[in-house]
């Protein structure tokens, strides 16, 4: 299967690119600075391209099959549409070029998950640290859920680098009110890639943890 990883430089895209090469597909990586990559591989076609520029992402949609979006930044301290606004560029490139999978990474404790990353999360970490990027994080739910599209929310616990287990919870409902639940960002590529797939969860948002 062609597919194109957005945010394929991040923590979470890195392991998806590398576990989706493994599995045999071919990979487009869209990458704002091509630097980041982790040297050159024959197999991976890297992009350079913005979420917020619509033609970058017009050129590297044209041709592929599903879009894994592990889309994420680090300006936390203000308001920014950054999620939702490029998620919303990616389904209308999407729609344009006529594909149809489209498997988004979000975060336990949003829309009606909230509460379920525990506590720690849910009275400090959120409305303290992370309000605005979590506003924004409901606000591409909201996008992906009204696209039309073939489309997964799968929504991580805590994110972390460990090694990769093959084991952990998955479903609408998981997750913890009282503790923190975590998974490492290569168990969170494997379930991705695992949507591309038949899947119970098309179309439904998935938390997934320990």
């Amino acid at each position: 299967m062609r597919v194109l990883v957005i945010g394929a430089s991040g923590g979470t895209g890195r392991e998806i690119v590398r576990q989706a090469l493994e599995q045999g597909h071919h990979v487009t990586a869209l990458v704002r600075n091509p630097a980041r990559m982790s040297g050159p591989n024959p197999h991976v076609a890297v992009v350079t391209g913005d979420v917020m520029d619509p033609a970058s992402l017009a050129s590297a949609m044209r041709d592929q099959d599903a879009v894994l979006c592990a889309l994420g930044h680090k300006r936390w301290a203000g308001p920014s549409r950054i999620l939702s606004q490029g998620t919303h560029n990616v389904v209308e490139a999407m729609s344009a070029a006529g594909v149809r999978r489209l498997i988004v990474e979000t975060a336990l404790g949003v829309g009606d998950s909230a509460g379920r990353l525990g506590l720690y999360y849910t009275l400090f970490v959120i409305p303290f640290i992370l309000p605005f990027y979590w506003f924004d994080k409901g606000r591409q739910e909201r996008v992906v859920r009204e696209c039309g599209l073939e489309w997964v929310i799968v929504r991580p616990g805590q994110l972390t680098n460990d090694v990769r287990r093959g084991r952990y919870q998955h479903g609408p409902r998981v997750g913890n009110y009282l503790w923190s639940v975590s998974i490492s960002r290569a168990d969170t590529a494997e379930f991705m890639l695992k949507q591309l797939g038949e899947t119970p969860y098309l179309r439904t948002a998935v938390g997934v943890c320990y």
